[in-house]
């Protein structure tokens, strides 16, 4: 038998071909099926059961038995609701195969995309409607099977100022589902999971990992079947939310699904590489300072400029302006949707403050929030029909605003205007996109569920203007970080991580969102101490070395500062030049070390740049050591390059020797481990690993 293969190394699928749609052999490392008995042969012995067996195929279909997630619900008035599949086509070329499937009776045909590029397997599906009038209740973007040795799930949950929180968990005897209905991908961070096989961790064993590239609702499903586990993805859409008519088509989100052998990491770093190739081309980061934290609503001209010429001496390199700059905006109880320059607060306009930067050699940034309005608005009291609603429900407020309808054109032809007035106006080189609450309710004009109709409108939009103005980035921000996603970084440049600054949070929370997206577009910025959103006080340096792996900001007015602290924010952020092309480039990879230490190391095996936290103070007496498993059997010169310390001490003798450069041998670092410098509470230590040319002998 001839089987269908795509993928590479540790991430191959194997389908055996068939009637319907092609049967599932293996999703996982490269293996030759050669030899295999059809899965037919395969057959149990009698039983309470079908006599005709059921396998997991490609597209899961209840009309011949299956009893596991369907890839398809839908119906014609409660008529045509089980297609049974046959196979008209199958395309294989290159890294992809295209299987389309076919049903005469229900007049419906799916197609099936696979492919495979930059360590993913990449999944698909179009539903064609050729009959009458069809309701779409489910279409899986893909179906995978996972091995019989898959032991925990690991995934996240959330809220606003406390995203990415990790959870683990057994297999399920029988569903695990993570399913969200806000209209955005929520404080969870991507619709996403990563299942691990027995014994595996951060380095090693066999992870399986998929994430939707989705912003809206969606649906993860880990199930029992008769022949072993499962996983399946999609969109989730809301009752009655999609009619197909007559030859109307309807497509999926793509979902990103990648194997390991290698562990989480293994998995993330595929995970970052296909983000980065799907994404806008970066150049290096640069430095933010974004004013919300520092003034709030209490801006003006000339506070903005000179908040503008602390940031600059500190070697801000992009200044950004925060809420507060349009008409009638006092406080968060009007003015969205007026997206004109507030003449009360502004009588010159924006366009001194923008030179002053600009003259400063910073660039100029403005925040949004076009998809909100506040019903204290001129835009609500002209057209008070453009928000989502719903007949006989409030029209219920969060954070005092209305969700705007993108699903109209008329709407986002005027969003699309006012923002290109000012991008045209103004020498904006950055929005930050903002998105503050939730859909609900999600009415949209015909009085349908609008979710799916609001995220393909906020899409367009944020295309149409990266068209038309193709220089400018976008930061996507939702309540900090609310919409965190595969779908919406193929088209904006930053995530805004949270609106939670505090250092100790960040430790943790920045971790889950490395679990999914690279670091560069990860917005990391130095709070104020106190946190605004925890009240915890930290020490400059360490919350300057939490913030200088991701994409590096500052939010707060450096006039707060005492001179040491402000020379430690400028010293952070000279170091944070030197290397953010090494931070932002190449592999990363997460570990934790003994007695409570988190690390992660940027780079290659050859070149790391190693970053090694400590939040609660040490349990035990001497410094732990610390193994690397991804180093190679060559030398290393490792030198300490930062030692942030908090209000400690550090000790003398090794932490000396390590700041000049020590010589290691890579075996030894990679089983023994690294002798770490002694570290204290809300401390990190910037440890930089370099090759120094052949194999490691002894002396």
């Amino acid at each position: 038998m001839t089987y269908l293969q795509l993928g590479a190394g540790d991430c191959v699928a194997t389908l055996e071909p068939a009637p319907g749609a092609p049967i599932w052999r293996c999703w996982g490392p490269s293996a030759a099926p050669q030899g295999l008995p059809p899965l037919a042969q395969l057959r149990p012995p009698a039983g309470f059961s079908l006599d005709a067996p059921v396998p997991l195929t490609l597209v899961p279909e209840f009309s011949t038995g299956w009893f596991g997630p369907a890839a398809l619900r839908a119906h014609r008035g409660g008529q045509d609701f089980a297609p049974h599949w046959h196979c008209t086509a199958i395309h294989q070329q290159d890294a992809a195969i295209t299987v389309t499937l076919a049903d005469p009776a229900t007049q419906l045909r799916l197609t099936q995309r696979l492919t495979f590029a930059d360590g993913v397997l990449q999944l698909s599906a179009t539903l064609t409607n050729q009959g009458a009038p069809l309701d779409l209740e489910w279409l899986a973007a893909g179906t995978l099977p996972l091995p019989p040795n898959a032991a925990r799930i690991k995934s996240f949950t959330g809220r606003y100022n406390d995203e990415f929180v990790p959870h683990e968990e057994p297999m399920p005897a029988q569903e695990w589902r993570r399913e969200t209905g806000r209209g955005l991908t929520g404080h969870g961070g991507p619709p996403g999971l990563f299942v691990l096989g027995e014994g595996a961790g951060w380095h090693a064993g066999p992870v399986y990992a998929a994430q939707l590239a989705w912003s809206g609702n969606s649906r993860l499903i880990v199930a029992r079947a008769d022949n072993g586990w499962l996983l399946q993805a999609g969109e989730a859409l809301a009752p009655g939310e999609v009619r197909l008519a007559p030859g109307e088509s309807h497509a999926t989100p793509e979902l990103i699904a990648t194997c390991s052998a290698a562990g989480l990491n293994g998995a993330l770093q595929a995970f970052h590489a296909s983000v980065r190739a799907a994404g806008p081309v970066l150049g290096p980061r640069p430095v933010h300072l974004n004013s919300w934290e520092g003034l709030y609503f209490d801006q003006d001209e000339a506070k903005l400029i000179a908040l503008a010429e602390r940031a600059a001496a500190l070697g801000v390199e992009r200044f950004v302006l925060d809420d507060g700059w349009f008409l009638g905006r006092r406080s968060d109880r009007a003015g969205l949707g007026d997206w004109r320059v507030d003449p009360a607060k502004y009588p010159r306009g924006l366009q001194p403050l923008a030179e002053r930067v600009t003259a400063l050699g910073m660039e100029f940034g403005l925040w949004v929030e076009p998809e909100m309005v506040n019903s204290d608005s001129d835009l609500y009291r002209a057209h008070p029909d453009w928000v989502l609603r719903l007949p006989g429900v409030p029209e219920l407020t969060a954070r005092n605003q209305l969700v705007l309808d993108l699903g109209r054109p008329e709407v986002r032809e005027h969003l699309f205007e006012a923002i290109d007035a000012l991008l045209r106006a103004l020498p904006i080189a950055y929005l930050k996109w903002d998105h503050n609450r939730d859909l609900a309710p999600a009415g949209g004009a015909d009085g349908r569920p609008g979710f799916r109709a609001q995220l393909l409108g906020a899409y367009a939009l944020i295309d149409r203007l990266r068209a038309a103005h193709p220089a400018l980035e976008i930061e996507a921000c939702a309540g900090g970080g609310g919409r965190i996603d595969a779908g919406i970084a193929a088209r904006t440049h930053r995530f805004w991580t949270s609106d939670n600054l505090d250092a100790v949070s960040r430790s943790t929370l920045q971790r889950g969102f490395l679990h999914f997206m690279p670091p560069e577009r990860m917005g990391a910025h130095v709070g104020a101490a106190p946190s605004h959103a925890t009240g915890r006080i930290q020490a400059m340096a360490f919350r300057a070395a939490v913030a200088l792996s991701g994409h590096l900001g500052v939010e707060l007015d450096p006039a707060t500062l005492e001179a040491a602290e402000a020379a430690t924010l400028r010293s952070a952020i000279a170091r944070y030049k030197a290397l953010r092309d090494r931070l932002h480039a190449g592999r990363l990879w997460l570990g934790e070390g003994p007695d409570g230490l988190l690390w992660q190391a940027h780079g290659t095996p050859d070149a790391l740049l190693l970053q090694v936290t400590r939040l609660a103070p040490p349990h035990e007496r001497f410094p732990p050591v610390l193994p690397l498993p991804m180093l190679a059997d060559r030398s290393y010169r490792v030198t300490l390059l930062d030692l942030a310390q908090g209000s400690a001490t550090a000790q003398p003798g090794w932490t000396d020797q390590l700041r000049a450069g020590v010589a290691l041998a890579g075996g030894w670092l990679r089983t023994a481990g690294l002798p770490l410098p002694a570290l204290g509470a809300e401390s990190v230590a910037l440890i930089e690993l370099a090759q120094t040319g052949g194999q490691h002998r002894p002396a």
